[in-house]
């Protein structure tokens, strides 16, 4: 019995159907900041609602239709689902969808002009922090909550949540270059945390350009101990 005649233009529509399945998936602002959290750390369905402003009901029915799509994956502990990208190509997919935005829509630079201009010194690349990692007169600090911290950062880098950072900027020392990181290049904690350790009297302080995700897809070091505080 020979095999059945494909039909060439069947097929391809079958394809793009499938293809924009995806874009239908993440074709909402609430779905796709779940995503770029779910970049950092795995999480349960009340710590994104509570993440995203949304309700719980909400953060499920968002996480739904993430994980129909098949772009998240769920596991249970205990009462609690706990949610996490598939895998690292729905990372590389969150990442050029915002860099596509950002090339191509003015409003993107406009929204990131205004959140960022406040900053004194331009934004260190990561290029250049990661060749000065061991110098000892630079101290990196990740302002993202401790769970995403643990869950890896940047070698050597000291946990200051930006919740905490306030009571904790005597334990920066004085004349050290301080490094400020969060989960990326859209993320507001970081530059939150330059202004409040500037104003501490702290000169020398920036942000990195980047953050974690983007730090961990160029292959620079990660860690997952918990090095000692400044």
């Amino acid at each position: 019995m020979g095999l059945a005649k494909l039909n060439p233009r069947q097929a391809k529509d079958d394809l793009y159907e499938q293809f924009a399945r995806i874009g239908k998936v993440i074709s909402h602002p609430k779905r796709l900041e779940i995503l770029d959290l779910l970049r950092q750390s795995e999480r349960s369905v009340d710590e994104i609602a509570g993440l995203t402003g949304v309700t719980v009901t909400s953060a499920s029915a968002q996480l739904q239709v993430l994980r129909q799509g098949r772009l998240v994956q769920a596991r249970r502990s205990g009462r609690q689902v706990i949610y996490s990208l598939a895998d690292e190509a729905v990372a590389r997919l969150v990442e050029a969808l915002q860099e596509t935005a950002r090339n191509r829509l003015a409003e993107v630079g406009e929204l990131l002009r205004d959140a960022f201009d406040s900053d004194a010194l331009a934004p260190i690349r990561q290029q250049d922090l990661a060749a000065r990692l061991e110098d000892p007169n630079v101290i990196v600090i990740d302002v993202r909550p401790a769970k995403e911290y643990l869950a890896g950062h940047i070698a050597g880098a000291i946990s200051m949540p930006i919740d905490d950072l306030v009571t904790r900027l005597h334990e920066l020392p004085r004349g050290a270059e301080i490094v400020a990181y969060c989960r990326g290049p859209y993320c507001v904690l970081a530059p939150q945390a330059v202004e409040a350790i500037r104003n501490a009297g702290h000169d020398s302080v920036r942000r990195l350009e980047t953050g974690l995700p983007q730090w961990r897809a160029a292959g620079l070091p990660i860690d997952t101990t918990v090095p000692n505080s400044a």
